[in-house]
């Protein structure tokens, strides 16, 4: 691998600072369409939607993310064999923009090509996202040789850089469907899509140098001459069988946790009272209460793991925290139901959905930055892209059971919703806590501080 030599800044390479960049504006252009994909579906005004039944769209929403997570297993494989990253980065950009524009489209409801423009549109984005999404992170890896301590630091930053992206596209994609019309907030997506490509085509080859020019496959054939590939070590197989066991538990938290964008979505629009004096706070902007609170508390979270010291809590026990941090969450959800009292009518306090999303966002950052770190600790370095691509795939998974279960609304109703989830949630919480010293033992000193050199951080493909 070589590194373009362009400087520093904060202590790490420029490059960081443009992938953010690229990163920052694909990821407003995902949530900006995600905040409003569902409302979009079910508005049944003359101005705006498709007019869909909410067990409609959330069961749309549910295959579309989850399509969302699956389709980097392929991207990444593509861009490792032939295309490189930077390569796809720039097609899926191309094809995601193209996706965004195309919902964009103006339509009248009664327009039978509507519906087609719109499933046109998913699929571009789908595919485009699939090539971006795996590689933009490695990207970010790849800016690091094997052992510099400081790419902990530099994942942190980048994820910084995701939630910016989603805290402005909320509020600036919200703001223009509440004025415009739900074509204007898809017209922001592509813009953003656009910010994003342009920063990558004018600024990687002078930040970036040849980083992600060239096929991982390739670079790994002109390494090793003997090519030939070893069987699993004991310790191998034991460390793959707690990745196994930990993405099991990732599918029961991302379940829950991406009712955000469906369930807890359409409840912020028809069952919540949004309205600060005159002002009615638009639906779409409760989809920025995640990333605000994870720029306030991640930090905040990073340096108590520092202060902790010894006494800071293994992988298996944060992944617990997690769980019950989701169930509270839905726990503030169940006395929104309660609030109701079984009438819909009833509009409920919008400090329930506050309280839901910040509980949420702990247990996102005891479980999201964590897993991704315990992959690239734990897994062979031949087969990191493959558990990285099985860690995305849980994803997957999750993300089409929550929209299964946010479409049985109508049937079981808010309240059987809620609280299924958080039993859920807690059953597997103390789960996880009865299997930790099983599961450290697997590890095989995987996450002690005097590791093997070997054993440490090896790539970090998020």
């Amino acid at each position: 691998m070589s590194h373009n030599n362009s400087g520093t800044l904060l202590g790490h390479p420029k490059g960081l600072f443009l992938l953010f960049g690229t990163e920052l504006w694909e990821r407003f252009s995902y949530y900006a369409m995600r905040a409003i994909l569902v409302l979009y579906l079910t508005d049944k005004t003359i101005d705006g939607g498709l007019g869909w039944t909410t067990q409609e769209a959330l069961s749309l929403y549910g295959i579309y993310t989850g399509l969302v997570y699956f389709t980097p297993l392929i991207g990444g494989w593509i861009a490792d064999n032939f295309l490189g990253q930077r390569r796809s980065i720039i097609i899926g950009g191309v094809l995601m923009a193209i996706g965004q524009f195309t919902l964009a489209l103006p339509h009248s409801v009664v327009d039978p090509h509507a519906v087609k423009a719109f499933y046109v549109g998913l699929t571009f984005l789908i595919i485009g996202n699939g090539l971006f999404k795996p590689n933009i992170s490695t990207m970010v890896g790849d800016l690091y040789e094997e052992g510099d301590n400081r790419r902990d630091g530099a994942f942190t930053i980048f994820y910084m850089g995701i939630n910016i992206g989603s805290l402005l596209a909320g509020v600036i994609a919200g703001t223009a469907s509440a004025v415009y019309g739900w074509k204007a907030g898809f017209l922001c997506a592509g813009f953003g899509m656009l910010f994003s490509l342009l920063i990558q085509l004018f600024f990687a080859q002078r930040y970036l140098g040849n980083i992600g020019t060239v096929p991982a496959a390739v670079r790994d054939a002109a390494k090793n001459a003997s090519g030939k590939k070893e069987p699993l070590t004991k310790v191998e197989r034991d460390r793959l069988k707690v990745i196994m066991v930990m993405c099991t538990f990732v599918i029961v938290f991302w379940a829950g946790f991406e009712q955000a964008g469906g369930l807890m979505n359409i409840y912020s629009q028809e069952y919540t009272n949004r309205m600060i004096g005159s002002f009615e706070v638009p639906a779409a902007w409760f989809q920025s209460l995640n990333p605000f609170f994870i720029i306030i508390c991640a930090p905040i979270l990073a340096s108590l793991w520092v202060k902790m010291g010894k006494k800071e809590p293994n992988s298996p026990v944060k992944f617990a925290l997690a769980m019950f941090s989701l169930a509270l969450g839905f726990a503030c959800m169940i006395g929104a139901a309660l609030e109701q009292g079984g009438d819909m009518t009833v509009k409920t306090s919008m400090l329930w959905l506050i309280g839901a999303y910040f509980f949420h966002t702990i247990g996102e950052l005891c479980l999201s930055p964590i897993g991704l770190s315990m992959v690239t600790k734990l897994a062979p370095l031949r087969l990191a892209s493959l558990m990285m691509g099985a860690w995305f795939g849980a994803n997957a998974i999750a993300n089409y059971i929550a929209g299964e279960i946010g479409s049985r609304i109508g049937e079981a109703g808010p309240l059987a919703i809620f609280s299924g989830i958080a039993i859920t949630a807690v059953i597997a919480g103390v789960l996880l806590l009865l299997l930790s010293n099983t599961l450290i033992n697997w590890m095989h000193g995987a996450e002690s501080s005097n590791d093997d050199e070997h054993v440490e951080v090896k790539t970090a493909e998020a």
